[in-house]
């Protein structure tokens, strides 16, 4: 908790100082109001008082309520002010932290589990910070002050008020101690609950499709009835402050008027108007201290949530990438070439190499092709080299540059990655395809036009409502997919990079529409090297090399006909498409 509290600024310091100012201001002004009090009563009850030295007591008593109430509002206000600067700080560096994670990190917390992370969670922390703080520093402040007012006055009266707060105290422990492990399971459970239902929106039109309406219901039913029982759980226990605090608060007040009527009767004329002071100055303070333990228990309801809301935050701040930036940023020797040497691979969890000693080179203006079985490791392998993973065996150099020593930011801009499922961006066309560029200058619309018609994109976006200024919803919902993966690969071409990835970028165009892309692609970034995963024999018997994978091994690297004299599952894979006479006119 401490941990996550040192992200607080300078200036967020300097707030913490006010408000710990004016709530002891605060507290001093409410315990002089019983002072003013019980001087009242002593005047009401000796002879010559005057009604000016009443109204003048009356009037402090006054003055003291009205300052503590600006002085309340005050604190409210900064509190809610740093609570909110805080919040949208761990936001931002949470949302920062999670920019950095490679696919591995991604896994190992779900994203499920992030979006908890990043709202729910801060919002724990935010929460303790604009209700907490204040009661925090005014509880134990309120308590300890009070106590001194009224110990040494009475040993029986302050023998009645002690006993009402070991009660409270006890009470605290226990009921703390039962619900403090629960709130785990509650962060954990939210995090089960956003991921059932992000399945379900995402997979609606699958769920719909099998009618599985019923089994999703069924499934998200489980976890949130799981939810709210511990929910309840929690509930019920913190139900048991309420009765017991008005229990002690009210017997206390009790306790206090019949011992002190009890110490009046013993006392003499001249000790009655002081004994009956003291009571009224203890009733007072007594009810101070029981409510300063009643914010201790609201305390008590918010820190053990926050407590683990800050664990799971800091969880994600300490993490460390396992995809480190390098510092190379200069100019290399060699320009849009990509090699692998003796690279295997395999996934943390796993057991066996995925990939298994893969060797080649694709030098500027080559296209080179992957081809092979599912599961093969086609996409793992070009994955490599934008370092979406780490080779765990071997390197892989882009420019002449192993990628770990490059700065992740310099690797990226040498590279258009199309990716195998074409994501769009909440925007226009435009805004897509001039995605970012990572610190590049924004393409101009000449540009994104000329890529997208590259792309073959230019007839269906010239049809929409507002051609290049259309909306885009989230994920591309409202195209199709053929649509997505022509403004995806357009998104490519509009970096300009030295080097194009298309992992089975293909795979939704029709036959004419891939020929089509591929030839202005091909006039286009014809100074550019092109690594293509595709499973379309036709997409890729034009390239200049072709690499055949087999369980994650090279089996075959050569053109298309020397592959069909050399390599038996090429052939196979070939004749699965086309026919010979096709296969051999090609």
């Amino acid at each position: 908790m401490f941990k996550l509290f040192k992200n607080l600024e300078r200036k967020d310091l300097l707030i913490v100082l006010v408000i710990a100012i004016l709530v002891i201001t605060s507290v001093f002004l409410d315990l002089r109001i019983p002072e003013y009090m019980s001087e009242i009563t002593r005047l009401v009850q000796t002879e010559n008082s005057t009604m000016k030295e009443i109204l003048t007591s009356g009037g402090h008593m006054l003055i003291c309520a009205v300052l503590s109430l600006i002085c309340t509002i005050t604190v409210g206000f900064f509190s809610s002010l740093l609570a909110a600067k805080f919040s949208r700080t761990m936001r931002r560096k949470i949302f920062e932290k999670v920019e950095s994670f490679g696919i591995n990190e991604i896994k190992k917390f779900k994203t499920s589990s992030l979006i908890t992370r990043t709202t729910n969670d801060v919002t724990q922390i935010e929460m303790l910070l604009a209700m907490g703080l204040q009661l925090l520093i005014k509880s134990p402040v309120m308590a300890i002050w009070a106590l001194t007012k009224i110990l040494g006055k009475s040993a029986e009266l302050s023998l009645v008020t002690g006993c009402g707060v070991v009660i409270i105290v006890v009470t605290n422990l226990i009921i703390i101690s039962i619900v403090s492990p629960r709130f785990q399971i509650i962060q954990s459970l939210t995090d089960k609950l956003n991921g059932v239902s992000r399945e379900n929106i995402l997979g609606v039109r699958v769920v719909s499709a099998f009618n599985a309406e019923d089994f999703m219901t069924k499934r998200f039913g489980k976890v949130n009835d799981e939810l709210s029982d511990i929910h309840l759980k929690i509930t019920k226990t913190f139900a048991l402050f309420d009765p017991i605090m008005n229990f002690v608060m009210h017997f206390q007040h009790l306790g206090i008027y019949v011992v002190g009527a009890m110490l009046i009767i013993k006392s003499n004329m001249i000790d009655k108007i002081t004994m009956f002071s003291n009571m009224v100055v203890f009733s007072s303070y007594g009810i101070q201290v029981i409510m300063s333990f009643l914010m201790l228990t609201m305390i008590f309801m918010i820190l053990p949530r926050a407590r683990v809301s800050a664990k799971r935050i800091n969880e994600v701040l300490d993490e460390e990438p396992s995809i480190k930036s390098g510092d190379f940023k200069g100019k290399t020797n060699e320009k849009g070439t990509v090699e692998f040497k003796n690279v295997s691979f395999k996934y943390p969890d796993a057991d066996e190499y995925l990939l298994k000693n893969i060797s080649f080179k694709a030098n500027q203006g080559e296209t080179v092709a992957f081809i092979g079985s599912t599961g093969s490791g086609k996409s793992t392998l070009i994955n490599l080299v934008p370092r979406l993973y780490d080779a765990t065996v071997g390197e892989v150099f882009v420019d002449g540059v192993n990628v770990k020593d490059y700065d992740l930011h310099e690797l990226n801009n040498r590279i258009g990655y199309i990716a195998q499922t074409a994501f769009m961006f909440t925007g226009s066309v435009y805004d897509n395809v001039s995605y970012g560029d990572n610190g590049r200058e924004k393409a101009s619309l000449d540009k994104v036009k000329e890529a997208i018609k590259i792309a073959q994109g230019k007839d269906f976006v010239e049809k929409m409502d507002k051609d290049y200024k259309s909306h885009i919803a989230r994920g591309g919902t409202n195209i199709s997919g053929g649509q997505k993966q022509r403004l995806s690969i357009a998104r490519a071409i509009a970096r300009d990079p030295e080097i194009y990835i298309f992992d089975d970028s293909f795979s939704a165009l029709d036959y004419q529409t891939d020929a089509k892309l591929r030839e202005e692609l091909k006039k286009h970034t014809k100074e550019a090297t092109s690594l293509i995963v595709a499973q379309r024999i036709g997409t890729i018997m034009n390239a200049d090399k072709i690499i055949v994978l087999d369980k994650g091994e090279c089996v075959g690297m050569g053109t298309h006909q020397e592959l069909l004299k050399s390599c038996d599952i090429y052939k196979e894979i070939a004749l699965s498409q086309l026919s010979e006479e096709e296969l051999q006119n090609a």
